[in-house]
């Protein structure tokens, strides 16, 4: 498939681009020091590199960053998948700026500027492949060859903890502002929760505001410390992933600012509600109409999208959920979709058709944890929209009730069994690239031979027994 317009700018295009951005920047924040240049890798891990801001130039004329780059495992380590890495002598692509990402960061005590990087190649043939704002790129196209233009929004749980950890390294709630004790239990959308926190949460949202990332609501979840903040709609599928990946930066360094963690692990608690990653997604032809409103019922590009989504769910899981950690958040009965479905104002399905008011039709994805790559998380949702449309699949009756009663048996529930449905993936290669998949695949298997390797204090439990 042709590269996208959202990723066709060379090093020299996108510095001219920024050059503009740089200058007014400058002016406005005369005592920068410092300049980030980052990414969001494959396990979602922000990476990069921090330069004196008089070398801001250099940085936006394109950097030489190792590809591999985008290969680690979410502890940093590289496994050569492939033969990428070790094998081929990890050379360099180059990493041009992202127009508009030019932003302060709030939440450190020295003046600090950032700026988003997406990779080429090195020849500057095109863009590099294995860089997930490119694959997501890649996914869009089909849509844009069509016309159709998606409107994307993030929802995102997370959990504030203590920095203190409990025994054997476990998460603890973080001590009230308001009361002085330890957090737990909570009110879903309770506001003393909200208030408590109030302090964290307005400079979450005014960091936000700052960077130029769009929140919305505030609400407490179903746990001590969890809450979710909504990102608004943004007629870009590239710059709403952007929004995400800065989205949580910015809540971990002002977490961290206030004394606290904040985690975006789907599960850090076994007794507690999983934190996800909602995708609200539809869907805008050329005359900017939204093609999923079919009046007072879904359209039949609606439900064939929808269809499309479920098709290929299985295939796509390994980037929906992870790690091993990821599958925990999934289990019958809590409000967690474990079954391939969809229906209206239902929040037991995997895609739920919210209350269409003012004919704004939507898909609201529910299946991905909030520890996914947003940009490969989003890409299977657009390659599932697109799917659905060009084959016109039937998505079925729409679930009324409770989905969630038991885990669909077509869908796989733990980490090897999903990198296997990847590999043998039919609807995805199409979109992704089946190397992408292949190496996305290693990396994930090699992350889990050595979470494996580790004894965990459950294996003296079982199985260290007593004579």
């Amino acid at each position: 498939m042709p590269e996208s317009d959202h990723s066709r700018p060379n090093a020299a295009e996108s510095a001219a681009a920024v050059a503009a951005e740089a200058e007014a920047f400058l002016a406005a924040h005369p005592d920068s020091e410092a300049l980030d240049a980052i990414f969001g890798d494959l396990s979602g891990v922000v990476r990069g590199k921090r330069y004196p801001i008089e070398q801001i130039d250099k940085v936006l004329q394109g950097l030489a960053f190792p590809g591999s780059s985008f290969l680690l495992d979410v502890m940093g380590e590289s496994h050569d998948p492939g033969g990428m890495g070790f094998s081929d002598g990890d050379p360099d692509c180059v990493a041009v700026p992202v127009p508009g990402t030019l932003v302060p960061v709030p939440w450190l005590d020295r003046a600090t500027a950032q700026v988003m990087l997406t990779f080429r190649e090195a020849d500057e043939s095109g863009p590099y492949p294995f860089d997930p704002r490119n694959v997501l790129a890649r996914a869009l196209e089909p849509l844009t060859q069509m016309g159709l233009s998606p409107v994307v929004a993030f929802e995102l749980e997370f959990y504030l903890i203590d920095r203190k950890r409990a025994e054997g390294n476990a998460p603890q709630p973080p001590i009230s502002p308001t009361t002085g004790e330890r957090d737990s239990g909570t009110q879903v959308y309770g506001m003393a929760e909200v208030d408590a926190f109030s302090n964290l949460l307005e400079d979450v949202n005014a960091a936000c505001e700052a960077q130029g990332v769009p929140t919305n609501a505030i609400s407490a979840e179903y746990a001590p410390g969890q809450f979710e903040i909504n990102l608004q709609h943004v007629a870009d599928p590239l710059r709403a992933a952007d929004h995400c990946v800065m989205f949580k930066r910015a809540v971990k360094g002002v977490a961290r600012k206030h004394g606290l963690q904040a985690t975006f692990m789907a599960k850090p608690y076994p007794d507690e509600a999983g934190s996800g990653m909602h995708l609200h997604i539809s869907l805008l032809d050329r005359e900017g109409n939204n093609v999923f409103d079919g009046g007072n019922s879904a359209s039949a590009m609606l439900r064939h999208a929808i269809g499309g989504i479920l098709d290929c769910m299985d295939e796509s899981m390994a980037f929906l959920a992870p790690n091993p950690n990821s599958f925990r958040r999934f289990a019958p009965n809590i409000f967690v979709p474990v079954r391939r479905s969809w229906g209206h104002e239902n929040r037991s399905v995997a895609l739920r058709i919210p209350l269409a008011r003012g004919g704004a039709w939507r898909i609201e994805h529910r299946m991905a944890g909030a520890d996914a790559n947003p940009y490969l998380a989003l890409a299977t949702a657009l390659a599932g929209v697109h799917h659905g449309i060009a084959n016109k699949l039937d998505p079925g009756q729409a679930f009324e009730g409770n989905a969630g009663f038991a885990f669909d048996e077509d869908l796989p529930w733990r980490a090897r069994r999903a990198l296997d449905k990847l590999t043998k993936a039919r609807v995805l290669p199409d979109y992704f690239g089946q190397r992408y998949l292949d190496v996305y695949a290693a990396c994930k298997n090699a992350e889990l031979d050595k979470f494996e390797s580790r004894v965990s204090p459950a294996e003296y439990l079982f199985y260290l027994q007593p004579e």
